[in-house]
C-alpha cells in the first residue's frame, strides 16, 4: 500500500501561504520599528496574532487555513485605511500589506479547495476498488 502524495498544486498553495504570512509578519515588524514607526513602536505588537497560525500552516492543518483566511481581512482593512490616511512611506507600506493579505487569502483559499478536491478523488479505503462489481 502506497501513501497518497499531495498534488503539486496543493504544495505550491501551501508554500505561497507560508511565505506570504512570513512576509506579512516581517513587513509589520520592519514597518513599525524602523521604516515608518508610529509612536514608540508599540504597533509592532500587531504581528503577534500572525505568529500563531504559522505552526499550523507548516503542519498543513486545514483548520488553520480556514480561520487564517478570515483573520487576514483584519490586516487587509488596516492596510486599506492606512494606505489612504498615512503619508509616505507609510502609505506605500500599507499598500504592500494589502497586496500580501490578498496573496495570503488566495493561497489559503486555493489550498483548502485543492486539498478537498484531492481528498474527494481518493477512495475512502485504498484497498477497496473504486467501482463495485455488477450484481
Amino acid at each position: 500500500m502506497q501513501a497518497a502524495t499531495p498534488a503539486s498544486s496543493v504544495v505550491i498553495a501551501r508554500w505561497a501561504a507560508v511565505i506570504s504570512l512570513i512576509a506579512l509578519i516581517l513587513l509589520g515588524l520592519v514597518w513599525e520599528l524602523w521604516l515608518a514607526p508610529t509612536g514608540r513602536g508599540t504597533l509592532a505588537l500587531k504581528v503577534l496574532p500572525l505568529c500563531i497560525p504559522l505552526a499550523g500552516l507548516l503542519k498543513s492543518r486545514m483548520y488553520t487555513y480556514r480561520w487564517l483566511s478570515l483573520m487576514v481581512w483584519l490586516y487587509f482593512t488596516e492596510g486599506v485605511v492606512r494606505a489612504w490616511s498615512d503619508k509616505p512611506p507609510g502609505n506605500w507600506l500599507a499598500l504592500l500589506e494589502v497586496l500580501l493579505c490578498i496573496v495570503l487569502f488566495v493561497a489559503c483559499t486555493f489550498h483548502i479547495r485543492l486539498r478537498l478536491k484531492h481528498a474527494k478523488a481518493l477512495p475512502a479505503n485504498p484497498e477497496e476498488p473504486t467501482t463495485r462489481p455488477a450484481p
